[in-house]
């Protein structure tokens, strides 16, 4: 109509469906990694790969509950596989310009955990690193445009926001476990302070998320909440280190003061619309 403001709704194309099929596959293919990662088929992670990955094989693990995120990540991610494929969302432009970064994380995941059954445990690191990377563009992304509801800020902002606050403190986890199975050991003294090194760097990247993602909440509660749990294993389980839990806390507190300090609010404006947050 002449006048009209309503944008009209855009046409699902061949590209929308093999997308749709696609991230549908790939979560498919990620339940499948994850039942071999808890043990139904396969061996659990923290016995894998010669106990590197065990909460208490280094001063940058995390206990054990610390893991218990992965149930609101995975469902969330069935949810977005689901809601993905409805005609009406599959054919926003959040969706088109996500939807492959989304399925490329839930095969990197998967692939994760083959590989750790294996006892592949550096390529277990070039495989996380990746993971992180393919998260962070796409929450990037996410930046472009507003979400329209509220389902939509849980299942696709929530979810890749838990996921990517995770994954950034697994990361520094992985490269640990991995220098420490390596046989890197500087001495007691040394390797509490290399630790601290490991979560200055995480509290750093908890900066940088919100400061180029508008600090979500959703990324600073994961990160929080995984280097709260490294604290808590140094502090009351080995190896114990009082130092390195200490510093836990204080990067825990630096994430969420970092997303406090960027945190913004949706924009009314499109031109600021850069500026947007969601979850």
């Amino acid at each position: 109509m002449p006048g009209s403001t309503t944008t009209p709704a855009a046409a699902l194309t061949s590209s929308d469906q093999v997308r749709r099929v696609a991230v549908i596959a790939a979560e498919i293919f990620c339940v499948v990694g994850t039942l071999v990662g808890v043990g139904v088929l396969g061996t659990r992670v923290e016995e894998s790969s010669g106990g590197a990955l065990a909460a208490t094989a280094t001063l940058i693990a995390p206990a054990g509950p610390a893991f218990s995120i992965w149930t609101p990540i995975y469902l969330g991610l069935l949810a977005y596989a689901v809601w993905q494929a409805l005609p009406a969302n599959a054919v926003r432009e959040r969706v088109r310009s996500t939807g492959w970064l989304a399925a490329a994380s839930m095969v990197l995941n998967a692939t994760w955990l083959l590989v750790t059954q294996q006892g592949w445990i550096w390529a277990s690191v070039v495989v996380i690193v990746v993971l992180a990377l393919t998260l962070g563009v796409l929450l990037r992304r996410l930046t472009r445009e507003p979400a329209r509801s509220t389902w939509e800020q849980v299942i696709l902002d929530g979810t890749f926001g838990l996921y990517l606050g995770w994954v950034a403190v697994a990361t520094c986890a992985n490269i640990t476990a991995a220098l420490v199975d390596s046989g890197v050991d500087l001495g007691a003294t040394a390797n509490q302070a290399a630790a601290g090194v490991v979560l200055a760097v995480a509290a750093g990247l908890g900066i940088v998320f919100a400061r180029r993602l508008g600090g979500r909440w959703s990324i600073a509660a994961a990160m929080a909440w995984g280097l709260a749990w490294i604290a808590v294993g140094r502090l009351g389980d080995e190896p114990s280190s009082v130092v390195t839990g200490i510093a836990a806390v204080v990067a825990a507190v630096v994430v969420v003061v970092a997303a406090r300090r960027w945190h913004t609010r949706r924009p009314a404006t499109p031109e600021t619309s850069r500026r947007l947050h969601t979850v």
